[in-house]
């Protein structure tokens, strides 16, 4: 037992955990807002929180990845009674545009990006995002997904190749509304959830 008893030691993982949250906070809930509707995304990050609350003492140094496994979790969890309402798709992108001068060509480069983003399966977009939109290395990425490095390279470098194939000149679009490959049983695939 540490000199300064019970009340030290709760005020110390008090702080520790106050230091997570101001660290984490941002970027978790960005993490989640580009994954579920928008009235959803605090009480996933609330529910985050609270599991690392609990297990404070097994989160490991690198914090990042490790919540955000606990938020894909948990939106996995939660996913099961939206599949109904509706499937879950991710936001191309959360940041206001810049306003340019002459705005066509951004704008047609822009549309053109989300019309081959449109055309990946979940899967494929999960693990872009986990790269373009969250910074994640390869490995940080892995641990989200509960894979190995080495799958998550191969995965990436797949959907890469399918985003670069999708904005070849001509490729066919989405439809409007849907996605390809984006069916029931591929958001299951992506989220985890137990057929």
């Amino acid at each position: 037992m540490s000199a300064g008893g019970p009340a030290t030691e709760r005020t110390a993982r008090e702080r520790r955990f106050r230091a997570l949250h101001t660290e984490t906070y941002p970027d978790l809930l960005r993490f989640v807002e580009r994954r579920v509707p928008s009235s959803e995304a605090e009480d996933i990050v609330s529910t985050v929180f609270l599991v690392a609350w609990r297990r404070l003492d097994e989160i490991p140094d690198d914090t990042r990845p490790w919540l955000f496994g606990v938020a894909r979790r948990t939106i996995a969890n939660q996913t099961r009674g939206w599949l109904r309402r509706r499937v879950l798709d991710l936001r191309l992108a959360s940041e206001p545009e810049h306003a340019q001068a002459d705005g066509s060509t951004a704008a047609a480069v822009r549309l053109d990006l989300v019309r081959a983003w449109r055309t990946l399966s979940a899967g494929d977009r999960e693990v872009l995002a986990l790269v373009a939109f969250d910074g994640l290395t390869a490995e940080q990425a892995a641990t989200v997904l509960g894979c190995r490095r080495s799958t998550f390279a191969m995965r990436l470098g797949r959907a890469r190749q399918r985003l670069r194939k999708a904005l070849e000149p001509g490729a066919p679009a989405a439809a409007p509304g849907r996605t390809t490959r984006n069916s029931l049983g591929d958001e299951r695939l992506w989220t985890g959830a137990s057929r």
